[in-house]
């Protein structure tokens, strides 16, 4: 075995220095250009030819450097300055999205390419998700019709997941809302959202983002309501677009609600005030009585913090009701409110492990307080409850309703004998 150490090779040769100016000039983006805008003339209009010839052209040229330049002269058909406009002093090509015709078939075989260019360029996805927001900001500098291309293809690469509804976020810059441009844009981008997918799939990707509540940033604020928005989208034929905004407002203003009446509580309110205040938030939301059972419960059960232990939650939560039942009663005043409010008790006992055991406890005491009626008892008992916890809350109602069910039969048969 020989121990001794092998000399390491050494290289030998001139080293040249790059000049900056050559460096500037191997990395200038006319050239890629150039490469591009020759093979896109090429193959033509024929898109499946489009794709091949990207996906070999990503072997020789620099797509991580020039990704911007590559998707400018896809969608535009060559390279975009500041505003939209294109560079005039350089070769286009007439193969691109703007020059396509404004149908939804081939907006979706467009949206195919920048498909088959990213699962084949795993770190174009970042870049291209980046030009899309450049390029909502730059709208005003396109036609009409490039801006329907554009929202048609947005709403097809949304649908099908290759761009995150973040992207949105350029649609609320001012002069956009300002002039109209963004809502307008809004309407072709969800509706071919939504006929690639549906109003749920909308609704997901938007909150996943937290954009689900922000929809009405589309128009300037003397026109943010929601009943412009409503009619806005409605007339332009996506009901279901105006609903969905209009259900997003509506859970926020009864968080709001929620959120108005814990502190009331926890700044010990009187219940005459609190209950006061509830019915001319009623009135002006128009939330039904039912819905609203649900917000005031809710509100009770969040406004203490619970002890830990079973034995002590079951006093804790008898002693809190009793004193907020008056306010339980201004709000069953219907037997539907009332079923609500049983189901709301159930559901919150079955979601919250320690207030398993306090159920008939918690039904019990609002019997007596005269916020639960028998008759709702009987109907939660034998048809009207949910699933949830089932079996222990119906074994644990058990003796109470055997007990209402002789009490009423006693009391009609008190009834008989007078008669």
């Amino acid at each position: 075995m020989n121990n001794q150490k092998q000399q390491k090779p050494t290289l030998t040769g001139q080293r040249f220095k790059t000049r900056k100016r050559d460096e500037k000039e191997r990395f200038d983006p006319t050239q890629f250009q150039e490469s591009i805008v020759q093979g896109l003339n090429q193959t033509g209009a024929d898109l499946e030819a489009v794709a091949k010839f990207l996906d070999a052209s990503g072997a020789k040229l620099d797509y991580r450097r020039y990704a911007e330049t590559l998707f400018d002269i896809l969608v535009a058909g060559g390279m975009l300055a500041p505003g939209g406009t294109l560079s005039d002093d350089l070769t286009r090509t007439e193969f691109c999205l703007f020059t396509a015709s404004e149908d939804l078939e081939t907006m979706q075989a467009y949206a195919q390419v920048f498909n088959k260019l990213i699962r084949r360029y795993k770190y174009l996805e970042k870049g291209f998700e980046e030009e899309i927001k450049k390029l909502l900001l730059f709208l005003k500098g396109f036609t009409e019709s490039e801006r329907n291309k554009l929202a048609m293809l947005a709403g097809i690469l949304l649908a099908n997941g290759n761009i995150s509804a973040s992207i949105l976020n350029s649609l609320f810059n001012e002069n956009l809302v300002k002039e109209g441009v963004s809502a307008a844009f809004a309407v072709k981008l969800f509706k071919s959202w939504i006929n690639e997918k549906d109003i749920n799939s909308v609704a997901a990707s938007l909150r996943k983002v937290g954009m689900d509540n922000r929809l009405m940033e589309l128009f300037p604020a003397n026109k943010r309501s929601c009943e412009h928005f409503s009619k806005y989208f409605t007339d332009a034929g996506l009901k279901e677009l105006s609903d969905f905004a209009r259900n997003q407002q509506s859970i926020g203003a009864r968080k709001e609600l929620q959120k108005e009446l814990q502190e009331q509580m926890s700044r010990g309110e009187t219940l005459k005030d609190i209950i006061a205040y509830v019915r001319e938030e009623m009135k002006k939301t128009s939330i039904s009585e039912q819905t609203m059972i649900g917000i005031v419960w809710t509100s009770v059960m969040s406004s203490v913090e619970w002890n830990k232990k079973e034995e002590l939650v079951t006093e804790q939560a008898i002693k809190l009701l009793k004193q907020y039942s008056p306010l339980l009663k201004a709000f069953t005043s219907q037997g539907l409110s009332e079923l609500t409010l049983l189901l709301k008790i159930q559901e919150y006992c079955y979601d919250n492990i320690h207030f398993m055991k306090a159920f008939q406890k918690i039904v019990v005491l609002l019997y007596k307080a005269d916020v639960l009626s028998e008759e709702v008892i009987l109907k939660w008992y034998t048809e009207g409850h949910v699933a949830k916890g089932k079996s222990v809350f119906l074994e644990q109602m058990k003796k109470f309703v055997e007990w209402l069910k002789n009490a009423e039969e006693e009391s009609e048969s008190e009834e008989e004998d007078g008669d």
